[in-house]
């Protein structure tokens, strides 16, 4: 791996902001972004990403590229968490087996749009569908590891809510599920001049924002550190360990689905990335009884600053070599 492209992702300022919220949590300071804030920087993000993704679309032409991506990303987020359910049901019960492969299956909006900014910072684009495709494997998994569950241990998931339509639909109308999906389609129908009106807001502005957000997930994220580490080395071990392998083989495997570098890379992290915003929501409906103090940790505190320190250049040398 190029130590050069290592050292110039440890030095971005969006991570360093993120590990400056994880040093004050350390050092007890009473640094915080008021929650409101937070989650409006949440929301633009997804916006800006997907009414991005949604103008790239629409000066794309529709090929079969577009269409293998996208059975390609549904693909991976249904073998992700089948098999990682099985490794995790040898430690942990059914439910909370079943949340965590589902949210290690299913993928994290922040993390892409933070690889996006990685990508920018490379010289690399990848193509406007590639949001569609992360916004459509959120649901694939969430089913995937509520059907595990309810084969494994049929009488402790909330059988009445984890219906197969009604897990889908409420993974669709998740609110960042339906803020980037509905931002992908505004984007693809707005003309250029229509976009440029708005440029400073999409674009200009973008990474002081994420910035911001990377601030305040450093923060959360050392808050949690601590109640983690307490669930012993196994469930450390996995979230640092599988979203590697899955990041590592899905950069390898993807050359075989489009040749376009930038492309490639967002499906490897989409494999590796791991999902607390849209999992959590849906676990606490359809598997009430899992323990949200281990799957939460396991992607915000580990799985999330490993991928954007040293997961990026990992994924990309694996690319390009």
């Amino acid at each position: 791996m190029n130590l050069n492209l290592l050292l110039d992702n440890l030095t971005n300022p969006a991570l360093l902001f993120f590990l400056l919220g994880i040093i004050a949590t350390r050092l007890k300071s009473d640094l915080e972004i008021p929650p409101n804030s937070s989650k409006f920087i949440s929301l633009y993000l997804l916006f800006s990403i997907g009414f991005k993704g949604g103008q790239e679309l629409a000066h794309s032409t529709f090929s079969l590229d577009i269409l293998w991506s996208v059975l390609f990303g549904m693909t991976i987020a249904i073998i992700i968490p089948t098999y990682c359910f099985f490794i995790l049901k040898r430690k942990f019960n059914i439910q909370d087996s079943g949340a965590i492969a589902a949210a290690y299956g299913s993928v994290s909006a922040v993390t892409f749009v933070t690889a996006a900014s990685f990508l920018e910072i490379q010289k690399y684009s990848f193509g406007g569908h590639m949001v569609a495709v992360m916004a459509l494997m959120e649901a694939p998994a969430i089913v995937v590891g509520v059907i595990l569950m309810r084969i494994y241990g049929a009488n402790k998931v909330n059988a009445k809510e984890s219906s197969l339509s009604s897990v889908i639909r409420h993974s669709l109308t998740n609110g960042s599920v339906l803020l980037i999906l509905g931002s992908l389609l505004i984007g693809f129908l707005a003309s250029d001049q229509q976009a440029m009106g708005i440029k400073p807001f999409t674009t200009d502005i973008f990474k002081g924002f994420l910035a911001i957000f990377l601030l305040d997930m450093g923060i959360v994220s050392g808050k949690k550190l601590n109640d983690f580490l307490k669930s012993g080395w196994f469930a450390t071990g996995f979230a640092s360990i599988i979203p590697l392998f899955n990041g590592c083989i899905v950069a390898y495997l993807s050359q075989f689905v489009t040749q376009d570098i930038g492309n490639r890379f967002i499906f490897a992290i989409l494999a590796a990335s791991a999902s607390y915003i849209a999992v959590p929501a849906a676990m606490k409906i359809v598997a009430p009884k899992a323990n949200p103090g281990l799957f939460l940790p396991m992607a915000l505190a580990v799985t999330f600053p490993l991928n954007i320190t040293i997961g990026f250049p990992i994924y990309l040398a694996v690319i390009l070599c």
